[in-house]
């Protein structure tokens, strides 16, 4: 029993969903310099999910290809300087702001 519950937490935590201000975009996927992100889209942001684990000395290049991740998916230009994380270094998630 308890490995099917641990093997539940571990499925549910492999899925990478929108927070509410993206629900309902297009989910896309893209690989930039090995790492893989979901990028979701509304009209003038981008959310940005990192997906799988990155060892600590691998994360301080994650905000470089988040934004990368952003005008890859979307097509769009990303604003310079306005990439914001809930928890401030973060790079799990980001919002980016959008030139479209």
């Amino acid at each position: 029993m308890h490995m099917i519950v641990f093997l539940l937490l571990l499925l549910l935590a492999a899925c990478a969903s929108p927070s509410v201000g993206f629900m309902g975009a297009v989910r896309h996927d893209v690989t930039v310099d090995g790492v893989d992100f979901a990028v979701f889209q509304n009209p003038t942001r981008a959310q940005v999910i990192r997906l799988g684990y990155l060892s600590r000395s691998n994360r301080a290049r994650v905000p470089g290809l988040m934004v990368t991740a952003a005008a890859q998916a979307t097509g769009c230009t990303p604003i310079p300087n306005s990439m914001v994380t809930k928890i401030p270094g973060d790079t799990g998630v980001a919002e980016i702001a959008l030139r479209c």
